[in-house]
This record gives structure tokens, sequence and C-alpha cells, in this order.
């Protein structure tokens, strides 16, 4: 896509000068079209209008911003965020998957053999429950800001990505259609991840209320939350069958929230979020009176 800019100034010369200081360029490269010459005006003072110019931007080899962002996901994030081809649709790994194709299994531990201190799990995440005092409706500032730096974003990752906006209340989804939506979206979601972490800080940086912030990229985010949902119920069954906590492991505030959610009317867990950082465990911990009554053992 042709990227322009406009310059002016007092005369058609002067606007080009300008345009050449500010994008570095001599006047022999520098590629414009006159949308006004300009008026004088009366004496030089009432009615004068600046010349306009818009200049067509040399195209960039972004490679190296390309290269830039990319490395800073995985520093962030994790690695792998640059190997996936095709999108990512079926969410985080469970058990049976694992033991299937014999990959390590990186997402739910099993401490079904361990015994485990509830008091070692901290950091309760009370901020994860969206109060109504902390609601406000999204401005349009905030919107424009947030598909500009998205669209940014996206352009440096891939080609012919769209952004476009929906809000509710304090909610704003930023939804990215066409692209590479398989490097959009990256392993187990990372690089979406990132986009959002990125973009979510961006808009809130100067806000005294909070704007909630989503990244969705061609329906993706409704498969996850399904999935998400569902590993939710099977790790808290577990739970409750064993008697002991189940982790689910490198989980985003997202996505712990939505595991909260799952979990929340079910009156024989509890769900409590462990470490620090972008990326957390979550425990779901049976209630005592469901707890292990095996035989404890006994050192010797």
């Amino acid at each position: 896509m042709t990227k322009t800019q406009e310059f002016t100034g007092k005369d058609v010369n002067i606007a080009i000068k300008n345009a050449c200081s500010a994008l570095s360029l001599s006047k022999d490269k520098l590629k414009y079209d006159i949308i006004s010459e300009g008026t004088s005006g009366i004496f030089g003072i009432v009615g004068r209008k600046d010349a306009r110019i818009r200049v067509t931007l040399p195209k960039i080899d972004d490679s190296e911003e390309k290269e830039g962002i990319l490395s800073m996901v995985d520093e962030a994030f994790g690695g792998g965020t640059r190997r996936e081809e095709k999108p990512l649709v079926s969410g985080p790994e469970t058990e049976e998957d694992d033991d299937e194709d014999g990959d390590s299994d990186d997402y739910v531990d099993d401490f079904a053999n361990e015994d485990i201190d509830e008091d070692t799990y901290e950091n309760v995440e009370a901020d994860e429950e969206e109060t109504e005092e902390d609601a406000v409706d999204v401005t349009e500032e905030s919107v424009a800001l947030g598909v500009e730096t998205l669209q940014k974003i996206a352009d440096l990752i891939t080609e012919d990505a769209k952004v476009s906006a929906q809000t509710e209340g304090n909610r704003l989804t930023l939804c990215i259609e066409g692209g590479n939506s398989g490097i959009l979206i990256g392993r187990k979601g990372q690089t979406l991840d990132a986009m959002q972490f990125l973009t979510d800080k961006i808009i809130n940086r100067k806000s005294d209320a909070r704007v909630r912030v989503r990244v969705d990229i061609e329906g993706y985010m409704e498969t996850r939350k399904s999935n998400l949902k569902h590993l939710a119920y099977k790790m808290a069954d577990k739970a409750k069958k064993t008697g002991r906590p189940a982790t689910i492991n490198q989980m985003s505030a997202q996505d712990r929230r939505i595991v909260h959610l799952a979990l929340k009317d079910d009156t024989k867990v509890r769900t409590q979020s462990m470490g620090e950082g972008y990326y957390r465990r979550l425990v779901i911990f049976p209630k005592k009176k469901t707890a292990f009554k095996g035989k404890r053992r006994v050192k010797k």
C-alpha cells in the first residue's frame, strides 16, 4: 500500500523544502503532487492560505523493524512465535493430546503424586474480576489510537491485514482480518498476546480509568475461549477426583480470567493464580471436604 504525507509552506517551494527536510530526501528524489499553491490574501495577511503538497513516501525495507518486533515478542513471551504458518485454533494442549503425539507437556502439570501445601500459592489476582467502579465507556480517541497502533504492528508482521474496532462499555475489541493469520496468532497465541499487551499498554498509559483491550484474529479468541473452558472443567474434575491441586501453566491474564469465571460457581473447587509477570500458573484446588483421604506416606 502506497503511503503519502502532506506538507505545507508559504508557497510551494517552501512546502517542498519542508518535506525534504522532514524526510531527509533531496528535491530530485521527492515525489509529490501539488494540492494547493496557496494564496497571498489581502496585504499578505487577510485570507492567506499556505501551499500544500502531497508527498509519496518512499518504500522502506522494513525487514529490520519486523525482525525487531518479532525479537521483542520472543524475549517477552517466549521463543517460537515466528515459525508457525498455519492458523492455530486448537487452543492449549490437554494431557491426552500430549500422550498421543509424544510431545512434552508444557501447559498442564500433573500434581497427582505430590503433596502440595496451599500456603505455597500466593498472588491471588483480585483484579481479574471487573468491578463496576472501574468501568468507563471507551472514548473515540482510545479507539483511534488502538486501531492505529495495532495496524502498525500488524503491518510489520504480515501484509494485507486490516484492523477494525468494536466497543461495549469499557471494552475495546480490535479485530484483524486478512494477512497471514498463523504468524499473527503465533504458537499458543503468543504473538496475539504480545500485540494485545502492547496495544493495551499504549492505550492505558495516560488513562485514569481502565480500558479493557481485546485483540481477535478471524474469530480465534472464541475458539480459544471454548477450549479453555473445556480444559478448566476437565482439570477441575481431576482435582475433585484425586483430591489434589491441578495446575495449568503459562496463562495470560485474559486466559486466567476465562478459567476463573468458568469455575466460579463450582462449590467443590477454587481457583488461584501463582507467580509473577505476564504469564502465570493457575491452580485449581479441591475444597477440603473433598480432600484426598488415602493413606499418607510415612517417612522412615
